[in-house]
């Protein structure tokens, strides 16, 4: 059994670095086909963009912002420079937003990821994630066919019929939320089916908690974790070595300051932000809404690309306050005026019935009249009144939150 999915996973970073971004600017140019991107791209030269700082100069595209661009211009925002009916298949998901699928026999990227699981070619995949109009049980099963596995599309819920064909075809594997497999195993219990074929999973979609995994280890699976959106598949997939997720090839993946396109130092937490490199559908800097950060160094599993903690949260932070909508947006206007600021916070909390909030700011230095001048900033930006805070350099807390609202619940 190879260790590996293919030598792509242990080329020097080096290699892989110039692979990306060699092959970037046909992508952008691709992108520049479309209206909305020639619109939001404001005629760049894409042989020009050939570094992870010339494409941090670009706008990010965030995924939020995507059911507006797409119901002005349907079905794909003008961001897309293929017809649909060039896609292999077509789908939505809530908010809609309308997502093609490739031709290509792994168009999600996800078969890496399975592979790292342990999944094979005499496997039996039970694939529970939904076939209807969204794409993750087609990101499982092509994946899962592409590695020569045979398939059981059997898709979420129905646990009588699951554990009937679960008997029959005796899988070896499955695919599907954590939280699924744990009714799987507890449905199998109650009604004394034996489901002790199952040895490996692939597991996405939810939260996977260490205890949860524990349980599902003890029932003698083994799960792994991929980290996928709707959008752009796979982004990145646990190994053996269990330490953080392994980002996928043919991906430039940045983690940018929550409300800004601002890559942050290696180690902090903030939003994730994909550019793919398919000039079919191209996708430039889309932000996907979720937390993460980078771990240093490579795995020890021998795939040399670049690792993260995987999901740590949402990055869509925004909160109402007495009425008015203030997004991380505003956070980072507020930063960009004043060079003394480091990084911000904005605290959220509630004091005689009343909101408030409070601007927490690390600071290089203070000179005088600093605070008033960033309560002004804060008052002309938000439209709001709120206190300012300063504090030394590395006091917030390392999450990604750009605005923490505090305010109790009910």
């Amino acid at each position: 059994m190879t260790e590996h999915y293919d030598a792509l996973e242990t080329r020097s970073p080096a290699e892989r670095e110039a692979d990306l971004f060699a092959r970037l600017p046909q992508v952008l140019a691709a992108a520049l086909e479309t209206p909305a991107y020639a619109e939001r791209l404001g005629g760049i030269d894409p042989t020009a963009i050939t570094s992870r700082e010339a494409l941090a100069r670009l706008p990010v595209l965030r995924k939020a912002d995507l059911p507006a661009l797409q119901k002005a211009n349907l079905p794909f925002g003008g961001l897309v420079p293929a017809q649909a009916s060039s896609f292999g298949r077509l789908f939505t998901s809530p908010g809609p937003i309308f997502e093609p699928e490739g031709t290509a026999t792994d168009a999600w990227n996800a078969a890496r990821g399975l592979y790292a699981a342990g999944f094979r070619s005499s496997d039996i995949v039970l694939n529970t994630l939904s076939y209807h109009l969204t794409p993750g049980g087609f990101i499982m099963d092509s994946a899962a066919r592409a590695l020569g596995c045979a398939v059981i599309p059997a898709g979420p819920g129905n646990t009588e019929q699951q554990m009937e064909v679960i008997q029959a075809y005796r899988p070896t594997a499955y695919a599907g939320t954590p939280d699924f497999l744990k009714i799987l195993i507890e449905a199998a219990d109650q009604r004394g089916v034996d489901i002790s074929s199952i040895k490996r999973a692939v597991v996405s979609g939810a939260a996977f908690p260490p205890s949860l995994q524990a349980w599902v280890k003890e029932r003698g699976i083994d799960a792994y974790q991929l980290y996928a959106t709707a959008d752009v598949g796979v982004i990145a997939y646990e190994t053996p070595a269990r330490q953080g997720m392994v980002l996928s090839e043919n991906l430039i993946v940045e983690i940018v300051r929550p409300g800004t396109g601002d890559p942050v130092p290696e180690g902090e937490v903030g939003e994730v932000v994909v550019t793919n490199l398919d000039p079919h559908h191209p996708q430039i800097r889309l932000a996907v809404g979720d937390l993460t950060a980078v771990l240093a160094g490579t795995s020890p599993c021998g795939r040399s690309n670049t690792r993260i903690k995987g999901w740590m949260g949402r990055a869509d932070q925004t909160a109402k306050i007495k009425g008015m909508f203030v997004r991380p947006e505003q956070v980072a206007e507020i930063a960009k005026r004043h060079a003394e600021i480091a990084k911000l916070r904005l605290v959220v909390g509630r004091a005689n019935e009343v909101d408030t909030m409070t601007l927490k700011a690390e600071i290089y230095a203070e000179p005088a009249g600093l605070v008033d001048a960033v309560s002004s900033t804060l008052q002309q930006v938000t439209k709001l009144k709120g206190a300012v805070e300063i504090l030394p350099l590395g006091a917030l807390p390392n999450d990604g939150k750009v605005i923490a609202d505090e305010r109790p619940v009910g």
